[in-house]
């Protein structure tokens, strides 16, 4: 019996810095499937040298149509979704193929170490951070949400054991730029949605967002990076709110 095929698939802007060990992780993988929309620090010469399908996009439209675009040109029986970000490592390299060869579902989810600031959280809800990126690609689709996506299959789900390590917000500079194009984006889709925000509600979402992360989740227990962390979720909650009511 022939062994499933395996497609990994990204969406890309500028990720010359963190695409190279990505791609690398994935070398267990028979196709991975680039979409970049409009990348200028080399990151398509990156995917091209490592052998990757590369698709230009003029556009980006969104996190979910974009990534429904990679969707769209993977061929391998299953896919798996992946972010520049976050590296496969080797144990779950082999439970996945191990889940493909003999399924017991028609899609996995997978438990990320999330990274802030370089240290790995175990609380303050970035753990378990259990996300749907494995699927049998002829039941697998992307939501259309511009922003907090997600993937959807029809039929089983299931976990997988070994956990993707999630680079994030390395730095403060990333940290300001994310919670500025995430508490936007959202306060957009919010807008479209006809929900309401303004100054008030900014404030007592604000509030709720730091003692929810920070002391219901036990953030504190991650020590300062805990500290920061609920306050980056309570900036951007803040900003949010405020967009959707302030901003046209």
């Amino acid at each position: 019996m022939t062994a499933p095929r395996l497609s990994a698939i990204l969406i890309v802007k500028d990720e010359a810095r963190d695409l190279p060990d990505c791609l690398a992780s994935l070398a267990f993988c028979q196709e991975i499937v680039v979409v970049d929309s409009g990348s200028r620090d080399g990151t398509q010469e990156i995917a091209r040298a490592a052998g990757a399908t590369l698709l230009e996009t003029p556009d980006f439209p969104g996190f979910g149509p974009q990534k429904q675009r990679a969707l769209d040109l993977a061929t391998g029986d299953w896919v798996l979704s992946i972010d520049a970000d976050e590296r496969i490592p080797p144990d779950l390299a082999t439970e996945i193929r191990a889940a493909i060869a003999a399924p017991a579902a028609d899609g996995y989810r997978i438990d990320r170490r999330n990274q802030f600031l370089g240290q790995v959280m175990r609380h303050g809800g970035w753990s378990p951070d259990r996300v749907l990126r494995l699927a049998r690609r002829d039941r697998a689709r992307f939501s259309t949400d511009i922003v907090h996506e997600s993937l959807m299959v029809d039929g089983k789900v299931a976990d997988l054991t070994a956990a993707m390590d999630h680079l994030s917000y390395r730095g403060i500079d990333e940290v300001l730029d994310k919670q500025r194009r995430y508490a936007l984006a959202s306060a957009s889709v919010r807008r479209a949605r006809g929900k309401r925000g303004g100054l008030g509600p900014a404030i007592v979402r604000c509030i709720f967002a730091f003692f929810k992360h920070y002391i219901l989740q036990a953030g504190f227990l991650d020590g300062a990076r805990g500290f920061a962390a609920a306050a980056t979720k309570a900036q951007e909650t803040f900003w949010r709110y405020l967009a959707v009511g302030w901003e046209r």
